[in-house]
This record gives C-alpha cells, structure tokens and sequence, in this order.
C-alpha cells in the first residue's frame, strides 16, 4: 500500500469513528427493546446465511467441514446471542450499594451504560464466532461498533459485510476490510474500547497503539495450553477428549490442547489410545471429509518446520493415519511428539495445528511446576478422578479457563467469563463479564434529604456532631478504641465545613482533655 493510499484509508477510517460518535452522542443509549430487536437480526440474518457460511469457510480454509462450522462457529454464536438477549434486562437495571450511617438519608447506586463506540479486530480461525460473539456483547452494551475481521479469510469476510450492511447502518456497525496496514491503523484509533482475538505477538503491537489514545483493550491471545493426564484416569477417555480438543478446525483453535503431561509410565499407552481415538474419528486420516485444512501454504511449512525441528533434535515423530491426497491442499495429518524438549521450536511457540507433543513427568508436583515454569496459558485442561487433585491443580495454577475431564467446553459455557490473563491476554467479553467490559460502571450518590427540599434537615445531618452522628455513637459500645475512632471520624469532617459549622476539636478543650 503506498503512501497516498495509507493516508486515504486513514482519513476514512477517522471518518467513520467520527460518524458513529456523533450518532452515539446525538441518540443517547438505546433502550432494552432496541437492543433485543437489534440482537435478534443479527442472529437471524447468520442463520438464514448458514449454508453460504459454511461454503465461505471452506473455500476460504481449502477444505473445512460444514458440519465443523456448524458446532465451532454457528451454533454457539446463535446460543450466545439468546443468551445475551435473555439476560440484558438484569444486567441494564441499576444496582443498589450500600450508604454508611454517617451519610444518611443518601442512597447510592451503579448505572451501567454504553461506553460509545468499539473497535473488534477479529481472527481468521474462527470467522464467525471470534468476530459476531464481541460484536453481539458490544451491541448488548448498547454500544456502536467498527469490525476489522481478517484478510486471511477473504470470502467470509465479504459474506459479513454484505450481511451486516444489510441490517445495520453504518453509523451502528462498520464493517473495515484490508490487510495488516489496515488493521495497523484501525488499532490506533482513538476508540472507547477495542477488542482484539489474535496471536500475543500482534497483541502487544494493537495495545501498543491503543495505548497512545489511552483507549483500553480486551486481549484473548493464546499460548500453550497444557492437558494434564493422571495416573489412573482412563487414557481410553482422555484420549477421545483431546483427540476432539486438538484436531477440530485442524488444531487451529486458541483454546486447543497445546501439549500433554502424561505419567512416565503411561507414555506408550497414551499414544496407543491416541492413535486409537484418531482412527475412530478420521478413518482415512488425513484425507477424510471431515478432517480440516490448514488455513493457508504459509502456516503449512511453519509447522512442517516445527516437526522437522523436534525430529531433528531427538523426539520421535508418528504421523498417525494416512497422508493427504494431493487434491487436499495444505494439509497435515494428525501428528504425535513423543519426547519433545524445551529446546525444540514446537515446545516455544503456539502451535496452532494437529500436532501433540507428549512431556513425561514423574510425580504430580513436577507436572503442576512444568505448568508454572512457563506463560500463563489461555485454557488448562485435568484429567483426573479424584477432586482433590483438582482441587490442587486449580489452586496452585493461574490460567484463563479451565476444563476438567474434557477439552473446549468451558468456551462454549455462555455463563462462564472467558479471556485469558497475562500473555495469554487480559480481559473477557463473555456473559455478564462482558457486558460489564464494554460498559461504564457509573457510580451514583444521592443526598435524599436535599432531594426532598429539606435544607434545614440535610445541615443537621450532614454538620459534624449533628443528630445523626450523636445518635450513631450512642449506639456503639464505649470503648477507649471506638471514641478514638468516633473522635477521629468527627474531627475528619470537621475539614470540609464552614467556619459556622466547625466544632471546637475536643483534644484542644483542657476540661475534655482532663476528663
């Protein structure tokens, strides 16, 4: 993109920002109806599109099963958006807190209300969920929305421009297309929020940019995120799990099981039940209908480079099933790293593909100390029978979600906050939390006695040694530590009043101090 076209792109960018601000500030919040009626649309018009999303997807992946699409992507976005529907009456509705004694009669309260405008930078993995789902809870908060969705997915990127500029103005939502320039330019923005799913390294980049205009960040990053398998647990059971966990959508999901901590001495019976629940599921291996391509030649060679890697340094390598036909364009079999060291690319970076490195370990402690020796990861999976292993597991390691005795399903939890913490991200923007996110908590303070046109009373109240206050110390016990504390309090207020109002500090009355 050359220079001219860069500052055009930008010019509109800020154009558009400006449109939405303007509109925001003009209509005010929308009402509860707005927002259902607003919310349901959207839902509507995804499922009447599903059939030409799953086309889009696979076209724009190389080969991606419809029915994948479908459970990954359609079906929790629908539910999720019911959900947020369902609920919003409860989370709009202004919350209640508490007013301390030396305050009455005052009442207090939080009032959620739209931030203003959000910017969504959205990831190619999955195009519908990952840009629609922040979209939805944006839209929930009664806010307007811009949406960057990736260059990487093409077809289904111009399918929801198309579907989203039918039901939305753009002052509601915009819809941004371009590659990385683009996106450079979206993430410095001046927004009231900006959501980004994407990889850690590109995360740090648009919180960089979003730091300059102070604008705060929703991050769901990734990592390596572990699958710890206990001694005992049914490897039969774990294995169908991660199996499900780690090759749906090809590996390329930010919550799929990253690598496997098995006991030492249950190494060769996982990999034979891996290799056992791979066949289950993919018959024909690589070459089956419902086995997913890697999204692009590019992520291919990185990571045939990453089993290369590990092959060349010592792990063995076991491809299970068989090869991709040559008409299935940049695809990976299912593929096992028994032995994978730190030393190797693949035990240093997301994967983000089909491949499972195994880690042995010894003793319980030593797996919960692998975890913690690294990043906190974005999801954590157990495998275990007994609640106390649990029970360690959760309280001794920090992680954005955690699964037990299966893999991916806490996403799908639309009760459950879902972001990860540290590298792994920060924020959520599921459920109430991510309502909350995209909202401004609005404290508010009331002075009833004003509000009821008794000035008279509200002094008495409010005057340092008024009725109020003398009635609240009678009621608690005489203590040397409580008329201290009362003392204290009293000569505190003391600083804020009128020189009409002020009381003569009883530690300056020689009879008081006598006493």
């Amino acid at each position: 993109m050359n220079a001219d076209v860069r500052v055009t792109e930008e010019i509109r960018l800020k154009s558009l920002l400006a449109k939405q601000r303007e509109a925001f500030l003009r209509d005010g919040a929308p009402s509860l109806a707005k927002r259902r009626a607003n919310l349901l649309k959207l839902k509507n018009a995804l499922l009447a599109r599903r059939a030409e999303y799953q086309a889009a997807i696979d076209a724009d992946f190389g080969h991606r099963p419809a029915h994948e699409t479908a459970i990954m992507e359609l079906m929790p976005t629908a539910q999720g958006i019911d959900y947020l529907r369902k609920n919003l009456r409860r989370w709009m509705r202004p919350r209640s807190r508490r007013v301390s004694m030396t305050f009455q009669p005052a009442s207090a309260k939080v009032v959620y209300q739209p931030l203003g405008v959000i910017g969504i930078l959205s990831p190619w993995n999955y195009p519908i969920g990952l840009c629609l789902m922040p979209l939805a809870t944006a839209i929930a908060a009664g806010n307007r929305a811009m949406v960057k969705p990736s260059e990487f997915t093409p077809k289904t990127s111009a399918l929801t421009t198309t579907m989203l500029s039918e039901i939305f103005s753009e002052e509601e939502v915009a819809i941004v297309i371009g590659g990385s320039e683009i996106g450079a330019a979206f993430s410095a923005l001046p927004f009231d929020h900006l959501v980004f799913t994407g990889s850690t390294d590109v995360g740090r980049a648009v919180m960089k940019a979003a730091s300059q205009n102070l604008v705060p960040v929703t991050l769901e990053l990734g990592g390596k995120s572990p699958v710890i398998v206990e001694r005992g647990f049914s490897l039969s059971r774990a294995a169908k799990s991660i199996v499900y966990g780690k090759l749906s959508n090809a590996g390329q999901t930010c919550v799929a099981p990253d690598y496997a901590l098995v006991h030492e001495k249950d190494i060769d019976a996982f990999v034979a039940a891996y290799q056992g629940a791979v066949r289950a599921s993919y018959p024909n291996g690589a070459s089956d209908e419902a086995y997913g391509a890697i999204i692009s030649q590019r992520h291919y060679e990185r990571l045939a480079r990453l089993v290369e890697d590990a092959g060349a340094k010592g792990a063995r390598i076991i491809e299970i099933g068989e090869r991709a036909a040559a008409r299935r364009v940049h695809t990976m079999g299912p593929t096992v790293i028994v032995g994978a060291t730190l030393d190797m690319t693949v035990m240093q970076e997301e994967i983000f593909g089909p491949i499972l490195p195994i880690i042995s370990y010894k003793g319980f402690d030593e797996a919960i100390a692998y975890v913690n020796a690294r990043p906190r990861p974005l999801a954590l999976y157990i495998f275990s029978d007994h609640n106390n292993t649990v029970g360690q597991i959760l309280a001794r390691t920090t992680s954005g979600n955690v699964t037990v005795n299966d893999t991916l399903l806490h996403y799908v939890q639309d009760d459950l906050p879902f972001g990860g913490v540290g590298p792994s991200g920060m924020g959520a923007y599921h459920g109430e939390e991510g309502f909350k996110s995209l909202s401004h908590a609005k404290g508010v303070f009331t002075n009833t006695a004003q509000r009821r046109g008794s000035q008279a009373a509200s002094r008495s109240n409010w005057r340092p040694g008024g009725p109020r206050v003398h009635q609240h110390i009678r009621r608690r016990p005489v203590t040397i530590r409580n008329c201290a504390s009362q003392l204290s309090d009293i000569q505190g207020l003391t600083s804020s009043c009128d020189d009409s109002d002020r009381l003569i500090p009883l530690a300056s009355q020689p009879q008081a101090a006598a006493n």
